[in-house]
């Protein structure tokens, strides 16, 4: 496969499932903000920007209107919604010959789609945009399941797809312990796993006790549950070592494979309340490994696109 089409279908992936990610945070986010009148708006929006990798905040009073401009909105910026899905659709105009069509007609019909959904979520508020987004990048995971073959193609896929949920995954932990949002502000641990798809799963699995234990456990280490870290991380090991299986007889010669197998053993072999008791020191080695493996695969795969002129967007 041409390193140019690999590279596309790896952002793809990372693109898709950061516009389903980023709507299940701030639908979260932004509904706290409304329903708590005590809670520090501007505080608890910059915390919020930093966490999902905004750091060039203006100096004035910012609020959830404007974070919601620049996550939600803002179509030159790959960050925010509108601009993974126009990202995502970039990348498979490059590569429509490898894409199946019905998920080119699926992701293009959605990027047609945006300016509409904007005007209705302007007009009865920003949950159904959220909601209109979530099913959307549901259908596109669905198509992409049910008409690639399972080649190299869907492998770099799969691998930004999961290398992103770890990454987002662990930002939406992180709002548990932004700043300025303590107390009532911060999203409860119901809330929290109805935002993942995670509630009705960990109900069945732990019987209805849903304490902090629990939730951080299961979003972290469970390995049936597919939005969890361990599960996400283990599948982009997997997608790896298809790609490349290698001959070594001892060690990983590969970067990302390495990175992806020390953080995932990080989290395996530690008990659950020595996560919690560092939990934001976990999550932030859990953001530089996504950081870190993303470079390592660029360069171990797709280094000779870099000369061939290309609609790329770095990662937050």
């Amino acid at each position: 496969m041409l390193s140019r089409i690999a590279e596309s279908m790896f952002w793809i992936g990372r693109y898709v499932e950061r516009a389903d990610s980023t709507a299940r945070t701030l639908d979260v986010q932004l509904q706290l903000l409304l329903e708590d009148p005590w809670a520090d708006e501007d505080t608890a929006c910059r915390s919020l920007l930093s966490v999902m990798g905004q750091h060039d905040v203006p100096q004035r009073t910012i609020d959830a209107r404007i974070v919601l401009a620049r996550l939600g909105f803002e179509s030159a910026d790959p960050g925010s919604i509108s601009g993974a899905i126009s990202a995502a659709r970039e990348n498979a105009r490059g590569a429509r010959e490898t894409l199946s069509s019905e998920f080119w007609q699926s992701l293009n019909s959605t990027w047609l789609a945006l300016p509409e959904a904007r005007r209705r979520a302007e007009r009865i508020g920003p949950h159904v945009f959220f909601t209109w987004v979530r099913e959307r990048t549901a259908t596109l995971a669905g198509v992409v399941d049910a008409t690639m073959s399972r080649d190299s193609a869907w492998l770099f896929l799969v691998l930004g797809r999961s290398l992103e949920r770890v990454d987002m995954t662990a930002r939406l932990l992180m709002t548990r312990v932004l700043a300025g949002a303590p107390g009532q502000s911060r999203p409860s641990w119901s809330t929290m796993l109805r935002s993942c798809g995670a509630y009705e799963a960990i109900l069945r699995t732990y019987r209805g006790v849903l304490d902090e234990a629990a939730v951080v456990e299961f979003l972290l280490l469970d390995r049936l549950f597919p939005r969890s870290v361990f599960a996400a991380l283990s599948t982009a090991e997997s997608c790896l070592t298809e790609l490349d299986p290698g001959p070594e007889r001892a060690g990983v010669a590969d970067e990302a494979r390495r990175r992806l197998g020390r953080a995932r053993t990080m989290l395996e072999y530690r008990r659950t309340d020595e996560i919690i008791a560092d939990l934001p020191a976990v999550l932030a080695e859990l953001e530089r490994t996504c950081s870190d493996v993303s470079d390592a695969v660029t360069r171990r795969f797709f280094q000779a696109a870099r000369a061939v002129s290309w609609a790329q967007e770095g990662i937050a």
